[in-house]
């Protein structure tokens, strides 16, 4: 079952009563999505978030230039959403895309209140998940101000060891917030060592 990976996440943190968890369950839609499908388009308002069972997307913008700029990389097991949108109801910025076949889990933000009024370790759970985001971002940011793009690409390897060689390259290098034809020469450089 399919929820079944959405309910091992959650009781990593909490833990549910049976009860609870169908009532959780009734509460999700399963969407798949093809590769290159959009989940999400700039100025429009995130109504949704997503658990990712299978498959990876990404949340990026795209600059005046029409450079795009990679926010975040989400695989099985991890949640996705504009926040600033899903949060605010206003229009977001973000676009979120399926780099390939993406199967997720979809939470409607009523959906998701409601949730939070009728079980509140769901409201903990939440909670938990967005103190990590907001340590990771902030170690991200640091990164990005302290360390070279070669260190911030071995440190991301680090840590997403199997996102690595499912992203095309061009994604990891918008990530890391530099060009591919960069990235590439620092692969080549990183592989001679």
């Amino acid at each position: 079952m399919l929820v079944d990976l959405l309910l091992k996440s959650i009781a990593k943190h909490v833990v549910l009563t049976e009860e609870e968890q169908a009532f959780l369950c009734s509460k999700v839609s399963q969407k798949t999505y093809k590769a290159k499908a959009l989940l999400l388009e700039e100025n429009e308002i995130c109504h949704h978030s997503f658990f990712v069972i299978e498959g990876i997307l990404q949340s990026y913008n795209i600059d005046e230039q029409g450079v795009k700029h990679t926010l975040s990389l989400a695989t099985t097991g991890w949640w996705i959403a504009d926040m600033y949108s899903f949060l605010s109801g206003k229009p977001g910025q973000l676009y979120i895309e399926a780099i390939e076949n993406t199967t997720v889990l979809c939470l409607h933000k009523d959906d998701q209140q409601l949730l939070f009024d009728r079980i509140p370790k769901i409201d903990r759970y939440f909670r938990i998940l967005i103190e990590n985001s907001l340590i990771a971002n902030q170690q991200r940011i640091i990164d990005n101000l302290s360390l070279t793009a070669e260190e911030r690409y071995e440190r991301f390897c680090a840590k997403h060891p199997t996102i690595k060689d499912k992203v095309p390259q061009i994604h990891i290098a918008s990530y890391l917030g530099v060009t591919p034809e960069f990235f590439s020469r620092m692969k080549r450089k990183l592989l001679t060592k």
